[in-house]
């Protein structure tokens, strides 16, 4: 059985990615895919994209990589990170797909960041069927499920990950399979760093066996904070108190 971990909205806390990584290597997983938000909000951005390249096997962008990029020049909170990460890491981060599919089990999957539409379109577990439906969309024209010899042409994903809400959760709607990872290093739905594991069998074309389990993992939450306020962050109130309460900054009073 093949076994992935996802992970997603690292967000620039290391001692939160370390913690997943070290408790994915206890579980003997070799691969990993990331769905993007790695930099910003926290200190790290340096150590997590450096990190996240060595390890990943799939890497995504997220909003937070599209904003450092574009905004870097016109918004302190960006270009204070953008400053860090430099040219060589940005192009990087530039340069990340916004989408990827794969089968597992004989399910098609696809994985993005918010939605196929856009990482800045967010879709959240109470929206209205037709938003949560919207994120089953077919495979692009090129992609090894798009031609007629692929046993999944022609179908829609059996199943949709993503990130972006740092809100884990597993809905099925209409036949299919809409999940969240969670986030790891800024959580906004409870304690500790989220991400998931499937298993599965890897090149199956016929429904088989597969899971999917939720993980919840303990970090030292008052060394993230320590590591904010040595490195003098933008916006380090705010970011604080998202690590202590999971509270997002835009609902903090």
């Amino acid at each position: 059985m093949e076994r992935i971990a996802l992970v997603s909205d690292i967000h620039g806390n290391y001692p939160a990615w370390q913690a997943v990584l070290d408790d994915i290597d206890s579980r003997g997983i070799k691969r990993i895919f990331c769905l993007g938000d790695l930099v910003g909000k926290g200190p790290d951005s340096i150590r997590i994209t450096d990190s996240v390249q060595e390890r990943c096997e799939v890497v995504l962008r997220g909003n937070w990589e599209e904003l450092i990029v574009r905004m870097s020049e016109k918004d302190e909170l960006f270009g204070w990170h953008a400053r860090r990460l430099g040219a060589e890491r940005l192009a990087y981060l530039d340069s990340l797909p916004l989408r990827y599919d794969f089968t597992l089990s004989g399910r098609l999957i696809s994985l993005v960041h918010a939605s196929p539409e856009s990482v800045f379109q967010r879709v959240q577990p109470w929206d209205a069927m037709e938003a949560r439906l919207g994120m089953f969309t077919a495979v692009e024209a090129g992609s090894p499920f798009a031609v007629e010899s692929s046993p999944f042409y022609s179908r829609l994903p059996d199943i949709v990950g993503y990130g972006d809400i740092h809100n884990a959760y597993m809905q099925h709607l209409d036949g299919h399979v809409l999940f969240n990872v969670g986030s790891i290093g800024n959580p906004l739905d409870g304690k500790g760093a989220s991400y998931v594991i499937l298993e599965g069998e890897a090149d199956a074309t016929e429904l088989v066996p597969y899971s999917m389990q939720f993980m919840r993992i303990p970090y030292d939450v008052e060394q993230a904070v320590q590591d904010a306020q040595d490195a003098g962050i933008p916006a380090l109130d705010f970011y604080i108190k998202e690590l202590r309460t999971g509270i997002y900054r835009g609902l903090q009073t």
